[in-house]
């Protein structure tokens, strides 16, 4: 197998015959050693039998059931530990991200690349809200990283062989797969591209959703939350010294305790101070608890290869 597609689907059964149509022109120079990965992410609807329709018409494709929604990048996940190919395509199911890039990126492929990532230079039809939330999330991630990862981009990408497989034996629970190609390093380069505005179906990625990505993304690759608890319980311990010298101060010379804007003041700066701290050291704590209970991330159900169905999990 010379190529291998990827995608991850949750609740797409409206978008899967136009996007099985779309990549099968698009890996039509590569038909004969292709293979099309539909991974059905518990989904609600009737994707699955939109899945096992679409196998019908292309004999390339391949749909992988999940047991159960297990999110995007556990799906995402499930798809390239089931992969064959020499080089893996990934791509969304919503056709925001053009899969006709594909040629463009296996010809910088060719040119000595182990990894192609498209780069966003233009998000349309998405509010400004979320351009705005986008935008920074890159931003404020970089800074809080150990490891630079590139902006403006998502998991759309081409990577060969040994790219994946240096990112499959890594072992933790809490995927963020676009940071753990980063952070694998090999030589990598980005196309820039225009992102289109979603044709049918609804965004998976609600603000509550992003939130929690975000914080996977920034706990996944930096110390740097713990560093900044550590900074604020100094800058506390400062204040709490600026606020004595005041209180004595004002006993000796004014002869009366400070008023309660100050002690309400004094209050709320300790408290939120300790409530973030507590916040970022459960978060810690929380990926440690997941990690040590080592249970797979996710079981096939079915499996439309000529094969039982088996349940898989990240090799070690």
């Amino acid at each position: 197998m010379y190529l291998s597609v990827v995608i991850p689907c949750m609740n797409e059964e409206e978008s899967i015959p136009g996007l099985v149509e779309r990549l099968a022109q698009a890996i039509k120079p590569w038909k004969d050693q292709a293979e099309i990965i539909l991974v059905d992410d518990g989904s609600t609807d009737a994707t699955w039998k939109a899945i096992e329709a679409a196998k019908l018409i292309c004999p390339q494709l391949v749909g992988v059931r999940l047991s159960a929604n297990r999110g995007h990048q556990i799906a995402l996940t499930a798809g390239l530990e089931a992969s064959q190919g020499d080089r893996i395509f990934m791509l969304d199911a919503d056709l925001q991200d053009p899969p006709e890039l594909l040629t463009d990126m296996m010809f910088m492929m060719d040119r000595g690349f182990d990894v192609v990532y498209g780069r966003r230079s233009e998000r349309r039809g998405e509010t400004m809200f979320k351009k705005a939330t986008a935008h920074l999330f890159y931003r404020f991630l970089n800074a809080m990283s150990d490891v630079p990862i590139p902006q403006d981009t998502g998991d759309f990408r081409l990577v060969n062989r040994r790219s994946l497989d240096a990112v499959l034996a890594m072992p933790e629970k809490a995927r963020f797969i676009r940071g753990m190609f980063a952070w694998a390093g090999f030589k990598q380069v980005g196309i820039e591209y225009i992102r289109s505005p979603r044709e049918l179906g609804e965004t998976k990625y609600p603000f509550r959703a992003m939130l929690r990505f975000a914080i996977d993304a920034m706990t996944a690759f930096s110390t740097k939350p713990l560093k900044l608890a550590t900074r604020l319980s100094f800058i506390s311990l400062f204040m709490a010294a600026l606020m004595a010298v005041y209180v004595i101060y004002s006993l000796v010379v004014y002869q009366t305790a400070p008023g309660w804007a100050s002690v309400v003041l004094a209050v709320s700066f300790f408290s939120g101070a300790q409530l973030l701290t507590l916040g970022i050291l459960g978060e810690y704590i929380g990926r440690l608890y997941v990690e040590a209970k080592n249970r797979p991330m996710y079981f096939v159900s079915e499996d439309t290869r000529d094969v039982a169905p088996v349940s898989r999990r990240l090799r070690a």
